[in-house]
């Protein structure tokens, strides 16, 4: 994706940044690509910041400041474009390094006010979707489909994030959301929690998991990139039919 390309943008529509984040460079591209899909189809002109990267998480979450900052700061810089546009981010672990930690990182540097400034602007997306539900009922989404909703740590412990995704899902017609026991239970991903300790890690995947089946999951939806990659990587190992998917997905399936 070129990360300079502008999507519907037109004199007098307003306009969004997307942030894919590395995940979505790397291995959720398909989920950046619904994400702007989506977006466009609302009315929004969507830029793709050129130069954004990562957030520094992984290092940051390690105790590793100076290489978390080195890489972040590059980042930061692309964001930092003396516009005031909303800074979307289809990922809510990232949300929160750059929303809540990025002004603890970049304390007392020279980048300390540009964080401050990224961070006002930047939205996680689902929280973001929701406040257009009524733009979105009107493209009448359709997709048959019992899904269970996975919350993220970060999402749901830092960013305090719960309802938003859920009322994104209610705008489908079709959709039969099914809350399990163990939805706010940690997927076990963790970055690099899940390299450290793997017999743990699968444990707490394969926990989730085992709910699916008996109620007749169909799609396992989630707004984080990190636990969809570790729940879909159990899914597809273990042979299930469940397909572990963004909401941004879900979302661009239903009004396509």
């Amino acid at each position: 994706m070129d990360t300079g390309e502008v999507i519907a943008d037109h004199v007098g529509v307003p306009t969004v940044v997307l942030f894919p984040t590395c995940l979505g460079d790397v291995v959720a591209r398909q989920t950046v690509a619904d994400a702007a899909q989506v977006l466009a189809r609302l009315g929004f002109a969507v830029r793709h910041p050129r130069g954004a990267t990562c957030c520094g998480q992984p290092a940051f979450n390690s105790g590793h400041d100076v290489p978390a900052r080195a890489v972040a700061r590059a980042t930061l810089h692309a964001l930092d474009d003396g516009s005031v546009d909303p800074i979307l981010v289809p990922s809510g672990s990232c949300t929160s390094m750059v929303r809540l930690h990025w002004r603890e990182l970049f304390h007392k540097t020279d980048d300390a006010e540009a964080a401050l400034r990224i961070a006002r602007r930047v939205r996680e997306l689902s929280s973001f979707l929701a406040e257009q539900s009524s733009a979105i009922a009107a493209l009448q989404p359709r997709l048959t489909a019992r899904v269970a909703y996975h919350d993220s740590c970060h999402m749901l412990r830092e960013l305090r994030i719960r309802e938003e995704p859920r009322a994104v899902l209610a705008t489908i017609e079709g959709v039969e959301l099914v809350e399990l026991a163990g939805g706010e239970r940690c997927c076990g991903f963790g970055g690099t929690f899940s390299v450290r300790y793997p017999e743990v890690s699968v444990a707490m995947a394969d926990a989730k998991l085992q709910e699916l089946e008996p109620a007749g999951i169909d799609l396992l939806v989630s707004a984080d990139p990190g636990c969809l990659m570790q729940l879909g990587g159990r899914l597809s190992r273990e042979g299930s039919p469940v397909r572990a998917v963004h909401l941004a997905t879900v979302l661009a399936e239903a009004i396509a």
